[in-house]
């Protein structure tokens, strides 16, 4: 085992320790709610000149923690961060009086561990905070913490756990001394090569940083499995790097369970097991119904099973996060991974065609094929070079938005069936683009896709056969289906409704139009990036790919501008407020964080504004909607077009005009930022802040 990581207590530390005194509150009030606690330990590190930016370090945690929630059984947290703006690899504590809620299920924590870590940590650091995770499930080592009664005492617990500081003596060590390696799996029984009667559960644990979570559940399921009496062999894939399984015991496991909140690695290792798929934090809170479920799946013949690996080698996609998915949720998620996948065609083409219209002007769909196809660099047309040049744009851009249909198609079909997926997909996708069905169709025609290559890869297949299953059965029988279905009998009814539709955008005049401004507005602004942002905004990239480049004030054009002039909004709102307005209403971090928000508004990053929303929701969302439904209107008011999909005020040249669409932004951004203020004034009196909060003191939640 490398020495990164070595496990053993009384190994020196080089480099600086991972907890200080100055990190460690006792008994302390840090605010009402997780986000205050985390921010005021974040700011605690950055005081000690251990992260760059305190807002950085509390924005990468609070992702984190939006992500899965980090409180766990027993009073603890452990919200926790890789980021850029740490610079020493960092533990900072407080213990809570009173408790705050972190999403435990058994009630809030009085005992909150920030882990921070650089991004580009070492294997050794990385280790050493995972060691932490794994000591916090053990009752004799929190127990020592909740009895502490100095700083300097809770720093040498936690030193000691972590192999920081030599134990006093054997029995003084916190935790036990016979902890699985960091990076090997977790055996609880010794492995031979007959089990006899004993289930034997393989498992993969796995969380979004590997740092915390990981090796936590790898614990718990290994003292479940001892509980029950059954063997259990887990393999904690973390940031510190992964020891695999044991081939053998792989064979001759029973069942295995994926706690994981990414993909696993080499999961073609586990082909033909039984699988129980769920979320890392399961893994911790309920370990014992997990291995109860494993071995039920074990006898069971219609569990679900881990998919053997494509023909060409390479792993199948493993999918997570599943298990407990509604139907809705599913689908949701099938749809947005083919959006994902067509947002950089439509990003690439729609700003190549807009600077095809910078060079060349708003003709340049009337002649660009001819003048590529006659001229070149050495033998310009009548128009010279920014004629030439502006062609070339506008037919690369015009390309890459004909794959927006078969590329959403395809990996829509690839989100319901993997690899086996994406032909029949791209096929059925081309062909709802030939039948003028529009990504309306490109989505049918994905769903259809994929449900038809799972079923056929869930046909037993003879082992012979299966090597041509992903590469010519399923493309074959799938396209077959997925195509023929859309020519004969969807093509048609779904191409008539996709002239319906766009008669009726384009038909939006007045009222009409600005209503739907607002709309748009209010739905950029509710949740800043959230599900309900990115529905309008998929909303409108979808209706830009099928939109028609020769008419750029067409509705798709109009809905475009409104969409991204609104999702700047709540952003450089913020930053106006607490940079210019009323810095003394925001925090020094606010502050900060308010710098960073112009530029992040001005390049349409609606996220920006989430650190703020994140301490003072209640008043900033309704703000920037108010903000938000202002600009919508506007713009549409103005009719103000979009060629662009993304990069807000850096893509001026592909928005048309571009006075309306600065002076809608402009009125918003006021409305919005003289809304927050007047909220924060009238609403809840709030003191000011103290500027800088003094090193070893506590920061005071505003």
């Amino acid at each position: 085992m490398s020495e990164a990581g070595m496990s053993a207590a009384g190994t020196p530390h080089e480099g600086p320790p991972t907890i200080t005194p100055e990190l460690v509150s006792l008994d302390v009030d840090l605010g009402l709610d997780k986000a205050a606690v985390i921010r005021a330990l974040a700011e605690r590190v950055a005081a000690q000149g251990r992260a760059s930016d305190a807002g950085a370090l509390f924005d990468a945690a609070w992702a984190r923690e939006q992500t899965d929630e980090t409180g766990l059984p027993g009073g603890i947290a452990i919200p926790h961060a890789k980021t850029a703006a740490v610079t020493v690899p960092s533990l900072a504590f407080a213990r809570l009086a009173p408790g705050v809620d972190f999403g435990a299920e058994d009630g809030p924590a009085d005992l909150v561990f920030l882990i921070a870590a650089p991004a580009d940590a070492a294997e050794a650091h990385l280790a050493v905070l995972s060691k932490l995770a794994r000591n916090l499930m053990q009752d004799d080592f929190t127990s020592a913490l909740r009895a502490a009664k100095t700083d300097a005492e809770v720093v040498s617990i936690v030193r000691v756990a972590i192999g920081e500081e030599d134990a006093p003596a054997p029995a003084a060590a916190p935790a036990s001394t016979d902890a699985a390696p960091i990076a090997e799996p977790a055996v609880i029984a010794p492995v031979t090569p007959e089990h006899g009667s004993r289930p034997r559960i393989v498992a993969v644990t796995a969380c979004a940083t590997g740092i915390a979570h990981t090796y936590m559940a790898a614990d718990a399921l290994t003292a479940a499995g001892q509980k029950a009496d059954i063997d259990v062999i887990v393999e904690p894939q973390g940031s510190s790097g992964y020891k695999a399984i044991d081939p053998a015991i792989i064979a001759s496991a029973d069942a295995v369970i994926f706690a994981v909140d990414v993909d696993v690695r080499e999961p073609q290792r586990f082909a033909g097991k039984p699988v129980i798929r769920t979320t890392v934090k399961r893994g911790i809170d309920h370990a014992d119904a997990l291995v109860a479920e494993a071995v039920a799946a074990a006898s069971d013949p219609t569990a679900d099973r881990v998919p053997a690996s494509n023909a060409d080698g390479s792993a199948a996609t493993t999918s997570t996060n599943t298990a407990n998915e509604s139907v809705g949720a599913r689908i949701k998620r099938w749809l947005l991974t083919g959006v994902s996948y067509m947002i950089p065609f439509v990003a690439g083409g729609g700003l190549l065609i807009a600077l095809g219209f910078l060079l060349a002007g708003y003709e340049v769909t009337d002649f660009a094929a001819t003048v590529i196809i006659d001229n070149s660099i050495v033998n310009l047309p009548e128009g010279g070079l920014g004629q030439y040049l502006g062609s070339v744009a506008f037919m690369i851009g015009a390309t890459s938005m004909g794959f927006l249909v078969p590329v959403l198609a395809g990996f829509i079909a690839f989100a319901i069936a993997d690899r086996p997926g994406i032909a029949p997909g791209f096929v059925a996708g081309a062909v709802a683009g030939l039948m003028g069905a529009g990504f309306i169709g490109g989505m049918v025609g994905g769903v259809l896709a994929g449900f038809i290559a799972w079923w056929i890869g869930r046909i037993p297949a003879p082992r012979w056969l299966r090597g041509l299953m992903p590469v010519v059965i399923i493309p074959l029988v799938g396209s077959i289906f997925a195509s023929g279905l859309m020519v004969l009998l969807l093509g048609r009814p779904i191409a008539q409704l996709v002239i319906w539709l766009s008669d009726w955008l384009n038909s939006l005049t007045g009222a009409s139009a600005i209503g739907l401004g607002i709309i748009l507005g209010l739905m950029m602004c509710f949740d800043l990036g959230g599900p309900v942002n990115k529905v309008a905004y998929t909303f409108a990239t979808a209706g830009l790919a099928a939109a028609s480049t020769s008419d750029i004030y067409s509705a798709p054009y109009l809905i475009m501008g409104a969409v991204m002039c609104a999702g700047m909004v709540p952003p450089l709102a913020m930053a106006l407020a607490s940079t210019v307005l009323a810095r003394r209403r925001f925090s020094q971090v606010e502050r900060e964080n308010g710098k960073a928000a112009w530029l992040l508004g001005a390049a349409f990053i609606s996220e920006g504004a989430i650190p703020f929303a994140a301490v003072d929701p209640l008043r900033v969302i309704p703000a920037s909607m108010l903000g938000g439904a202002v600009t919508g209107a506007l713009s549409m008011a103005f009719g103000v077009s979009s060629l662009a999909p993304h990069g807000g005020i850096f893509v001026f040249f592909a928005i048309n005009p571009i006075w309306g669409f600065l002076i809608a932004l402009i009125a918003g951004v006021v409305v919005a930022a003289f809304a927050v203020v007047g909220l924060k004034t009238w609403v809840r009196k709030r003191e000011p802040v103290a500027e800088v909060a003094p090193a070893g003191a506590v920061p005071v939640a505003a």
